[in-house]
């Protein structure tokens, strides 16, 4: 008995995620230096947590087939953990709008400071629950990049 083909794949919208990237940059960031602000950080998190729940999708996909390249998308996967906690610690500590700053034990003790800044912290411990199950301390807290064992 013959099987059903599989669906067309649809069209990859990286090229587009990316050109759009690189206008958001041309157009909003300003040529003079200045902070960044907490609702970019916000959304540089954001993005962050989706291309590593892109990559974990890849790496599950690649690992079991092509362990070398499967290798190099976990080591890629952890990288972009590494990125989007640095952005969580960074919006953390840039200053609100008004230059106030912000309280850092308020996240630390899971009391974030509410309504939009709690979705950086609902979305970064969501994903932190995952990491630490998916990877060891070593990998996380691992300085060298890009060496793996080939």
């Amino acid at each position: 008995m013959p099987t059903e083909p599989l669906p067309e794949l649809a069209g990859s919208f990286l090229p587009f995620a990316t050109a759009a990237l690189d206008f958001h940059r041309a157009l909003n960031l300003p040529d003079a230096q200045a902070a960044t602000s907490r609702s970019e950080l916000d959304a540089l998190h954001a993005h962050a947590i989706a291309l590593y729940g892109l990559i974990d999708s890849h790496t599950a996909r690649t690992g079991p087939v092509a362990r070398t390249e499967g290798d190099h998308l976990r080591a890629c996967r952890v990288r972009l953990w590494q990125a989007a906690d640095h952005f969580h610690d960074a919006f953390h500590t840039a200053p609100y709008a008004d230059g106030r700053l912000p309280a850092r034990e308020a996240c630390r003790s899971r009391l974030p400071e509410g309504a939009p800044d709690l979705t950086i912290c609902q979305r970064h411990l969501a994903l932190a629950a995952r990491v630490r199950r998916d990877h060891t301390p070593a990998d996380l807290h691992d300085p060298v990049t890009g060496l793996t064992r080939h």
